[in-house]
């Protein structure tokens, strides 16, 4: 994988981790939160693709392989 377009993803991934986050701490969340017990679905969408973005662009970008 290009390192320009790993360092992007990790970028990305890292921009959806904190806006996760941010939606996990906002008003609306924590009222779902204290009724249901779990998370809004905007915010632990926003996380796991936050997580998956930084493997993958870590991984791309750290490797060895490449030129």
């Amino acid at each position: 994988m290009n390192k320009a377009l790993s360092l992007a993803i990790l970028i990305a991934g890292i921009i959806l981790l904190v806006f996760g986050f941010n939606a996990g701490d906002s008003l609306a969340s924590e009222a779902k939160e204290a009724l249901t017990g779990t998370p809004t679905d905007k915010s632990i969408w926003l996380i796991v693709l936050g997580v998956i973005g930084v493997i993958i662009g870590g991984i791309g970008s750290f490797s060895r392989r490449g030129h």
